[in-house]
């Protein structure tokens, strides 16, 4: 019997239709735009001024707090200015602009495919390499992974679990990276083990991937420790607390952290990161992204640099379909729609999805009929109907009484309702509105000494 999530879930249609490409190495573009935000917490400050000269993998912005990260040129050239422009969210974001001349990189680079196995570096030197290499989680949620490796005292790590579920419809960059780099992936997990000074981790893969799933328990049965999990299939396994559940059988308590259940959880594209930072001395520029949809003429995997204007990848796979209804990054459960197709990608850039017309058309939303499929559907066992009732009128100190703050935006609750509520929308806005609430009260009772 496979492992799975104890509570809710759906089966969205997978439509997995870059799966199996070769991941191609995108051509670096003209102009590169590099976001100051690219993780969650504070915005990176820049170190770099108008027409300073920058090498790929030069430290161009450093962390503005503990929760931030270090970001780096992807592309050499001079940096043109430092300004805004819009990003993946539709807001205009702080960037260093780059005018790229050539492809010089930093000599300390190993840019060599020598497979690097030993790490005689100490747990803490681990994780100041990862700091100043700006890893951050690659599965969406961007957490500087610093952060995570260094648990808070009171909590103790028993295992490092491996994300490669990649349960998001479309998307196939995860997949990819397994079948080409399992290698690299198994080092870097031994070495996010030895930074949390763990015996054990788990590799997550659902069985839809069978050929990752073959390949990689074939390769880690030469590491320690390492145990590859096969998952039945089922959205949104990927998530942090639904994955913890699925693999160890722990539940992670409302308003607890997920290291309370003795798991560090980490992205399988992080595992390979970390590989190349420690290893190869190589910082997070670059990351593979699967530009895909039904009327794609070329649905592909690419190793695109930071910054790349998401237009270039998809000219790259035969341009803009007629067809077009919506872009929008990431996958179609969690991703938003994009205002243009020249933002830039980000280092949370997992996809680019080109929806035709007919998928991206939404049905009309009707009143709700009591039918509950959305709280059956929550992975978090929340009442959706009624987060986003509350949501729709306002009401946002209800919405923090029935835990809002718990929900993990996948969307699940919007994709079964048939009346289709847009559940999604109003449960992300009230989670914004209830998140600046509880920050306000805080700031405030920390003004007052409380």
């Amino acid at each position: 019997m496979l492992k799975t999530f104890s509570i809710g879930g759906v089966h969205p249609h997978e439509n997995k239709l870059s799966a199996h490409q070769p991941i191609i190495t995108a051509e670096v573009p003209a102009k590169a735009v590099i976001l100051l935000g690219q993780h969650i917490g504070a915005p990176a400050k820049p170190v770099v001024a108008k027409g300073d000269v920058v090498k790929v993998g030069t430290r161009i912005a450093e962390p503005a707090g503990f929760v931030s990260a270090a970001i780096h040129s992807s592309v050499s050239g001079k940096v043109a200015k430092i300004d805004t422009i819009v990003d993946a969210s539709g807001y205009a974001k702080p960037a260093i602009f780059i005018d790229v001349e050539g492809d010089e990189w930093e000599e300390t680079i190993d840019r060599s495919t020598t497979l690097v196995k030993e790490c005689e570096l100490s747990a803490e030197e681990i994780v100041k390499k990862i700091a100043d290499a700006g890893i951050v989680g690659l599965g969406g949620a961007c957490f500087p992974t610093q952060v995570k490796l260094c648990p808070p005292p009171s909590f103790k790590a028993e295992c490092v679990i491996i994300n490669a579920v990649e349960c998001e419809p479309y998307l196939t960059a995860d997949h990819q990276l397994m079948l080409e780099h399992a290698e690299e992936i198994m080092v870097g997990v031994s070495i996010l083990m030895k930074a949390v000074k763990v015996n054990k981790a788990f590799i997550g893969i659902e069985n839809n991937k069978p050929d990752a799933i073959e390949l990689m328990t074939k390769v880690a049965s030469s590491y320690a420790g390492i145990e590859v999990v096969p998952l039945k299939v089922k959205y949104p396994q990927g998530g942090e607390k639904q994955l913890i559940d699925a693999i160890t059988k722990r539940q992670v308590a409302s308003g607890a952290l997920p290291i309370s259940t003795g798991a560090v959880v980490q992205n399988v594209g992080t595992a390979f990161a970390v590989y190349e930072a420690v290893q190869k001395n190589k910082p997070l520029f670059e990351r593979v992204i699967t530009v895909t949809g039904k009327s794609v003429a070329k649905p592909s995997n690419f190793l695109a640099r930071i910054g790349t204007p998401m237009k270039q990848l998809i000219d790259a796979c035969g341009g803009l379909p007629e067809d077009t209804g919506k872009v929008i990054g990431g996958g179609p459960m969690m991703g938003k729609a994009l205002v243009n197709i020249e933002v830039p990608t980000a280092k949370g850039s997992s996809g680019i999805l080109i929806m035709n017309q007919k998928e991206a058309k939404r049905g009309e939303a009707q009143t709700c009929i009591r039918c509950a499929k959305c709280v059956s559907a929550c992975p978090m066992g929340l009442e959706p109907y009624l987060l986003g009732a509350l949501s729709e009128n306002g009401d946002f100190e209800t919405m923090e009484k029935e835990r809002i703050m718990d929900c993990i935006e996948c969307g699940s609750c919007q994709f079964t309702c048939p009346a289709n509520r847009p559940l999604l929308d109003y449960c992300r806005l009230g989670k914004g509105k209830v998140g600046a609430m509880i920050r306000a009260r805080q700031a405030k009772n920390n003004e007052y000494g409380k």
